[in-house]
């Protein structure tokens, strides 16, 4: 009989209903492979994406949650340089070097990049399995539910705006979707690389919370039009760099909201992805348009040591037990955020 454990799962594609709190066999680690026991596991709008069928290659039944934080309980073969009982964050890109192109001939099968918990197991879950060389320590006494709800919202923020935007000091950017957990992540990189920030959120709290931040500028999209807002208040110039998540519904007015040879960067699509694109506006003023997903693995351990010193603050909404999974996907898909939602098993 094998060992059980609690897991949030789904076995059918749909939406918050289908996840139950349920018992799983405790996952064993493979070659090069470690067992965590999760402490803390953050949401990320990836999740919801995953439960709502957009991946074809998911595991079913399937233990979603990409972001995790825990103790090292069993090493596989081959991961015998990790002591048992150290504490552990763990970065949830897979084979993030298929983005080099560096392919070895047709005849090849070059492995795709993944993402942990949406093409493997995750971290909803009281044990987890994951690859040994995708963990970082986690320093004494600092706590497990933010090294959890930091991962991947830090690394992709922090990979769109200095790797592919090249944010620099002096420029203007626009961060639209601010407050949820990418957008907190980017208002506080923006701010420490020198920028001034403009940000997109909804609602009066969160327009405070938002400006308590680190943020200049926050427009409230419940109220105005920020595209204009910006012309007006960078007296008709536009912003350096637009850094979207939110996708389909506000395309258009990020475009507009950019100055001549201004950048824009998307590493999401929360509303849709079919963002209507004016041609004549991206090259009469010369702009660039970027994608980013994710961060290479040198990129998450320069970015977490930052969270470790205490640079960035990772923002946590609340602290929810494994059995309220799925009341944290009802919250989360309800929109009204501002930074993470972690459980803890």
């Amino acid at each position: 009989m094998p060992k059980m454990m609690r897991a949030a799962v789904f076995e059918d594609f749909g939406g918050p209903g289908v996840v139950e709190v349920k018992k799983m066999p405790v996952p064993e680690p493979g070659p090069g492979e470690v067992r965590i026991k999760v402490e803390a596991a953050a949401m990320n709008h990836l999740d919801l994406w995953v439960r709502r069928g957009l991946p074809i290659e998911t595991p079913m039944p399937h233990i979603g949650g990409s972001d995790m934080a825990g103790v090292v309980d069993t090493v596989g073969p081959g991961a015998d340089d990790v002591p048992v009982g150290t504490r552990v964050v763990v970065d949830p890109s897979l084979g993030y070097d298929w983005y080099d192109a560096q392919d070895r001939g047709e005849s090849f099968d070059e492995p795709p990049f993944r993402i942990i918990g949406e093409h493997t197991q995750g971290g909803f879950a009281e044990y987890a399995v994951v690859p040994a060389e995708n963990l970082l320590e986690i320093p004494k006494g600092f706590p497990s539910t933010d090294a959890a709800a930091a991962g991947l919202v830090f690394v992709t923020a922090w990979r769109a705006l200095v790797t592919r935007a090249r944010v620099r000091p002096g420029e203007s950017i626009l961060i639209t979707g601010a407050s949820g957990g990418v957008g907190t992540a980017a208002v506080q990189i923006a701010r420490r690389a020198g920028a001034k920030v403009f940000a997109v959120t909804g609602g009066v709290e969160n327009v405070t919370r938002t400006k308590a931040l680190g943020a200049d500028i926050v427009y409230d999209r419940f109220e105005v039009d920020f595209s204009r807002e910006v012309w007006r208040d960078t007296y008709k110039r536009g912003v350096d760099v637009v850094f979207d998540t939110v996708g389909e519904e506000i395309w258009p007015k990020c475009l507009r909201a950019l100055s001549r040879g201004g950048r824009l960067v998307t590493s999401g699509a929360t509303t849709g992805s079919r963002g209507v694109t004016e041609l004549r506006l991206v090259f009469w003023k010369q702009l660039e348009i970027l994608g980013s997903t994710m961060g290479t693995p040198t990129e998450f351990r320069e970015v977490m040591r930052l969270v470790f010193d205490g640079v960035f603050d990772p923002v946590i909404q609340e602290v929810m037990p494994l059995s309220d999974a799925r009341r944290a996907h009802e919250i989360l898909e309800g929109g009204q955020m501002f930074g993470k939602l972690v459980l803890t098993p």
